[in-house]
């Protein structure tokens, strides 16, 4: 039995890996900014659970949040950051609020709630921490440069934290899906006001919003599948860095890396002749 601390539990990934934990027997703290987006979780046993309200751009809230939860429950095996949001708009387009709105939570909210668990995992020497991210981590796409910029944030800082808490017996798990119906695109999601619209920008990020938006409902991810794969990686015994979740996660990455080396290749000389002579 292991204990979860997850946020962003009203909906997505976070309903759904939370759900998935508690019919294993593992306890869950579930958190999200609204108590009462909670209330689906009333019919699970009481003592496997502990719903708490939490802003995870609230300092204050996540280390009351973090500190019931070992109170009550004595440890925290697994740290599950979900909570995020998106924000659709070409980058010219973007607004300045929302895009500080987005990053405080994808990305300062997720290491802030990260470095309040740390210590109690270090003191323990083992956990699990799974960040979730995004096919656009490792590729960006048109209308979300701004989102996909969070999730590169979150790839990198996934990936040193990695490194220095590998020797300390905590391993750190970046869940990279691409589309899923976890309404990440609906009422979740903010975009470019209207009058803010850049003409130019119609068949790029114009065309890709209106397709995000168009999708929502109908994407071909399975939310609970997703936390089925999630809760097993979590309690892998040498589980990877990274667990795209999609087929067009898996494939889009291998793209990704297939371009990039491609892209280089032209000018390798060039590249290696930057350095000193020796």
């Amino acid at each position: 039995m292991s204990i979860w601390f997850i946020t962003g539990v009203s909906r997505g990934f976070g309903r759904e890996v939370a759900l998935e934990a508690l019919r294993r027997g593992d306890k869950v703290v579930a958190t999200a900014r609204n108590i009462s987006d909670l209330d689906y979780l009333n019919n699970q046993e009481s003592e496997n659970l502990l719903a708490l309200s939490l802003d995870v751009t609230e300092p204050k809230q996540i280390e009351l949040a973090v500190h019931t939860a070992l109170e009550v429950f004595g440890k925290i095996d697994i740290l599950f950051n979900n909570a995020g949001i998106g924000y659709f708009a070409a980058v010219e387009e973007s607004d300045d609020t929302e895009v500080r709105k987005l990053m405080e939570i994808n990305v300062f909210g997720l290491a802030s709630v990260t470095r309040a668990v740390l210590p109690h995992m270090r003191s323990k020497k083992s956990g699990r921490i799974l960040n979730v991210s995004s096919v656009g981590d490792i590729r960006a796409f048109a209308a979300v440069g701004w989102y996909t910029a969070s999730k590169f944030a979150v790839e990198a800082l996934s990936e040193a934290l990695a490194l220095e808490t590998a020797p300390l017996g905590i391993k750190v798990i970046l869940v990279e899906p691409s589309a899923f119906a976890t309404d990440w695109a609906g009422s979740s999601a903010a975009e470019v006001t209207p009058e803010n619209r850049i003409a130019d920008y119609a068949l790029t990020a114009g065309a890709q919003r209106e397709a995000f938006r168009a999708n929502v409902g109908q994407e071909p991810g399975d939310p609970a599948k997703a936390a089925v794969a999630i809760v097993d990686v979590a309690h892998d015994v040498n589980p990877p860095l990274r667990l795209p979740l999609g087929n067009y996660a898996y494939d889009g990455i291998l793209e990704k890396l297939d371009s990039v080396r491609f892209d280089i290749a032209s000018r390798e000389a060039v590249s290696r002749g930057a350095d000193r002579d020796k």
